[in-house]
């Protein structure tokens, strides 16, 4: 197959596995990304299980095909599937907000794998069908053409960040978990979907298994469970006068962390999500421990950003549209509000990760 993902940060994790399994991928980037990307590859550092040391895994020599292209070099028409990898403010820049319309209107299968996600799979959601949702995104323009049944979401799991002191072509896994999907309205795009999680499966590096695998699920919820762990840990990671990593956002105060993550599950329980679709807190209070950086949405506010995700103000929306109320959970807006309208050093423009 061929695969196109726009954001070669956070999406050469994803297209590396592809590339594994012997699919060809084009990575939407900045210009000098792209040039580098296509001279040297990717590296994608990964820890197996039983190992004490991350493993590089290169581009270059797997079975896949991998190119860098800038968003006006694409016609999403020759490919079978696209991923969304950017962060979402970055989708209103001229030239990819250009392509996105270019990618609705060729009725192509999306799959997201933003935190934030698509204002058309949301739309998929009985319950958030009408719901009033537009003032959380950045530039809700950009969705407007797409066919909710076109759009899924897979929930990004896998931590992973670019080391700042290389090349931007480099990207280390710190918790190498797995891609959750949600399936597409059309069943011959879902089943699309099940092959590349068994191609995927079936890739072995010296013998042994390798980390972060795509797993599809039916439930549009499966992928919702990503809520509780950035309501708990990675928004509470920025604080009114600085940041603090994921694992004392959650451990700081553990009961605390464990009444924001059930509320959450409660909230997603009340769109049509089950039990079995959320992840225990144990389990993701103990990932947690490990997490000893502060999340990538508070090391941008801490940079001066002035645009970010608010999956914060999405969640608290959601929750108002289904007379839904947490006062925890206000605060935490309320704190990433004050620190946005902080930033008053001139940051950088938004670009393509």
């Amino acid at each position: 197959m061929r695969i196109l993902i726009l954001g070669a940060s956070y999406g050469s994790l994803l297209s590396t596995k592809l590339l594994m399994a012997g699919h060809d991928v084009t990575l939407i980037c900045r210009t000098n990304s792209a040039a580098l990307i296509n001279d040297e590859g990717t590296e994608v550092r990964v820890k197996f299980r039983d190992e004490d040391k991350h493993r590089c895994i290169q581009s270059k020599g797997l079975p896949g095909r991998l190119e860098a292209a800038t968003p006006d070099q694409v016609n999403p028409e020759v490919y079978d599937l696209i991923g969304l990898a950017m962060q979402e403010p970055q989708y209103s820049l001229p030239d990819v907000s250009a392509l996105m319309s270019r990618i609705a209107a060729s009725k192509k299968p999306c799959l997201s794998i933003m935190n934030m996600p698509p204002l058309p799979f949301l739309r998929r959601i009985p319950a958030l069908k009408n719901a009033a949702l537009e003032d959380c995104y950045d530039s809700p323009s950009v969705w407007e053409n797409f066919e909710p049944g076109l759009m899924s979401l897979c929930s990004p799991d896998p931590q992973a960040f670019r080391p700042p002191e290389e090349g931007t072509n480099i990207l280390h896994v710190g918790l190498p978990t797995n891609f959750k999907a949600s399936g597409f309205s059309d069943p011959k795009h879902t089943a699309m979907l099940k092959q590349l999680e068994t191609d995927i499966a079936d890739v072995r590096i010296d013998g042994k298994d390798v980390p972060v695998k795509l797993r599809v699920f039916d439930s549009l919820f499966v992928p919702m469970a990503k809520w509780s762990m950035l309501l708990t840990g990675n928004y509470r990671c920025v604080t009114i006068d600085g940041v603090q990593a994921i694992r004392d956002s959650v451990h700081g105060d553990l009961e605390a962390s464990e009444e924001m993550y059930a509320w959450v599950d409660r909230l997603a329980r009340s769109l049509g999500a089950d039990a079995s679709d959320q992840v225990p807190f144990e389990k993701y209070a103990n990932a947690a421990q490990g997490l000893l950086k502060p999340s990538s949405v508070a090391r941008a506010i801490e940079s001066g950003a002035k645009k970010i995700e608010r999956v914060d103000l999405l969640v608290q929306g959601i929750a108002a549209s289904v007379s839904m109320k947490n006062t925890a959970l206000d605060a935490t807006v309320l704190i990433v509000n004050s620190r946005i309208n902080a930033n008053q050093l001139e940051s950088p423009d938004v670009g393509i990760a």
